[in-house]
């Protein structure tokens, strides 16, 4: 007796979703295997040693508080006074000049601190920042 099941005349076919999901799942595997053999090796070195001495400049504090007052080395100041001294202190010294700035403080006043001193032919002003957040 033969019963019919209506499969007789199906040809056989390969599902693609779930083979694409294999696929994924390989490839998602292989990158995290070699991201996580891969070593960072920096070189190695040794620095020479030497003898030098400490560099001694004298530093120029020039502070601006949150109601962008100009203060230099602690007294309250005008801005032609600031570039003033920082100028002879750059020829006098050759030493640094450091800007501290509150974080309340107009940024207007800092940029034209800095181009005004930057006029007078002072090369470098370093600005004084925080690390911590």
């Amino acid at each position: 007796m033969y019963l019919a099941t209506g499969y007789e005349n199906k040809k056989a076919r390969i599902e693609i979703v779930p083979l694409i999901d294999v696929v994924f799942l390989l490839l998602v595997f292989f990158i995290y295997a070699m991201l996580s053999m891969s070593v960072y090796r920096g070189l190695r070195i040794d620095l020479p040693k030497g003898d030098g001495m400490v560099e001694d400049r004298a530093i120029l504090l020039i502070g601006i508080d949150s109601s962008n007052n100009i203060m230099l080395d602690g007294k309250q100041v005008g801005m032609d006074e600031v570039v003033r001294e920082a100028e002879m202190h750059a020829d006098r010294d050759h030493g640094a000049i450091l800007v501290s700035g509150d974080r309340n403080s107009d940024l207007g006043v800092s940029v034209e601190l800095l181009s005004r001193i930057r006029a007078c032919g002072v090369k470098t002003v370093s600005f004084e920042v925080s690390t911590d957040e």
